[in-house]
């Protein structure tokens, strides 16, 4: 059997999808890949004349189930296809099941589901990655239009664009919990957009990528975080040969959610590096956590995850091994592009570059 990688292209309206599928389908390709694009259903329903706006609610009802039940069917007949491949294969869907949740109510989520045989945690956890783009209505409100899509609800206009920005963050919410889950800025060059789609996927396949620095900074909190995800996360090193860095991490979210990746850094060059994750059960982490590096400590830290003016932040409050370290990052903003500065957080240090702060110097034994 091929090597198979499925993966859910997201965001909320306007965000550079179909653009985006254009890129991968040409770049991959060119590496060998077939790759499959699974179209987006919600779309297939609006165009043949569904509304999820009527006031029928059986027939909205209906509608949602219908769009779950064609979703998980297009992806099962796809995975089939690419099962009989001769070469690797990526499975590339245009919006994944989770997305659906979004637009329902979590009480009709939950039955329709259940009448599908399956729940959220099974849904996330059948896909390699998610890469969710940020709707142009957030930070690049000049490029936002409804002209690419005629079934599009959220109009060009100051309540379509809150809408479009409430939709963003729902549909991260829903997807939250996925090991992979990868937030792509929006950019004062659309390219830069897609060549971050293009690098975190080619982290999924285990193609070189161009090495690449976040933005860090040391911060300090002014002030509460609207609409962040908040998270645990326990990071533990484990023993590797030279050159290499294998982390164990363990993130936890209210409500009883965990999951747990293993991550393998290897740098080939000065340019390039091999970046491979992969979620592990309760009972391998705790196993794992015997290959523990003994020269370095247990980080503990709790994320708090949000979207800013087009730009997706993490901000770390670490309390081991250190208690008095905050730390902010953001992923994908070029050295040339401007970092938004959320209002209610104060940045004391540009860290970018500084070894020192790495969690793997972090962690080191004093």
């Amino acid at each position: 059997m091929p090597d198979i990688k499925k993966i859910v292209l997201t965001g909320g309206p306007c965000a550079g999808k179909t653009t985006a599928l254009v890129k991968i389908t040409e770049y991959f390709s060119g590496f060998g890949y077939k790759v499959f694009n699974v179209p987006e259903v919600p779309t297939i329903y609006s165009t043949a004349g569904w509304n999820y706006l009527t006031p029928n609610r059986d027939l909205y009802y209906q509608g949602e189930r219908a769009i779950l039940e064609t979703q998980l069917a297009l992806e099962n007949q796809f995975m089939k296809l690419a099962e009989v491949c001769e070469k690797p294969v990526l499975i590339v869907c245009d919006r994944g099941a989770m997305d659906i949740s979004a637009y329902i109510k979590p009480e009709e989520w939950d039955e329709i589901t259940r009448m599908a045989g399956t729940n959220s945690n099974e849904l996330r956890e059948s896909y390699d990655a998610v890469l969710h783009l940020v709707s142009a209505a957030d930070g690049a409100e000049q490029f936002y239009t409804t002209a690419t899509n005629a079934t599009r609800y959220e109009q060009a206009n100051e309540e379509g664009l809150r809408i479009a920005r409430e939709l963003d963050k729902k549909v991260i919410k829903a997807w939250t919990g996925h090991p992979h889950l990868r937030v792509i800025n929006n950019h004062d060059d659309f390219e830069n957009k897609l060549n971050r789609v293009l690098s975190e996927i080619s982290k999924v396949v285990g193609l070189p990528q161009q090495a690449q620095q976040e933005r860090i900074f040391r911060v300090e909190l002014t002030g509460e975080i609207p609409e962040c995800s908040v998270s645990m996360i326990t990071q533990t090193y484990l023993v590797t040969e030279p050159g290499n860095e294998v982390r164990l991490r363990r993130r936890e979210w209210s409500g009883g959610k965990v999951v747990n990746v293993h991550r393998s850094k290897k740098r080939i060059n000065d340019n390039e590096v091999i970046e491979t994750e992969r979620q592990v059960d309760n009972n391998l982490y705790e196993q794992m956590l015997s290959q523990a590096d003994p020269y370095r400590c247990t980080i503990r830290k709790k994320r708090q995850s949000f979207i800013w003016k087009g730009q997706f932040f993490e901000v770390d409050t670490f309390m081991e091994p250190v208690n008095n370290l905050v730390m902010m990052e953001t992923k994908g903003v070029t050295e040339q592009e401007t970092v938004n500065f959320p209002p209610f957080v104060k940045v004391l240090e540009d860290v970018t570059g500084n070894s020192k702060y790495l969690n793997y110097n972090i962690a080191l034994r004093r």
